[in-house]
């Protein structure tokens, strides 16, 4: 899903214009750069939390030369998933899962002797 995308279902979903809607998406989205650059932690209760991990310096290599470069420490943003989220994308997973399979059981089953084919699935 793409930010336009998100502005879109936003304004679907809220009936306010497209500009209020990109309005609230970009607050949004400017609220959590701030607090992650101030060093806070954010947490969204059923969502996740965004975090910010510190990089230590190391040794790295030009790829194109391959002489040893310094790459200074650094900050990058981490985002942990919730409970509630990663239980509903593996239930989403698993429910489509069982639904292929027994379809796939289903189309097997119904192929046999009867319709002239080979009985034996292996």
């Amino acid at each position: 899903m793409t930010k336009a995308e998100l502005v879109e279902e936003v304004s679907r979903v809220s009936d306010l214009t497209k500009k209020h809607s990109e309005v609230i998406v970009e607050t949004v989205f400017k609220s959590i750069i701030d607090a992650l650059q101030r060093g806070e932690k954010i947490e969204l209760r059923g969502f996740g939390s965004f975090r910010l991990r510190q990089r230590e310096p190391r040794k790295g290599r030009n790829p194109k030369t391959g002489d040893k470069v310094d790459v200074p420490p650094k900050k990058v943003p981490y985002f942990k998933p919730g409970k509630e989220l990663k239980e509903l994308i593996n239930k989403e997973v698993a429910e489509v899962e069982s639904a292929a399979s027994g379809s796939a059981a289903v189309s097997v089953a119904s192929v046999g002797p009867a319709s002239g084919s080979v009985s034996e699935v292996g």
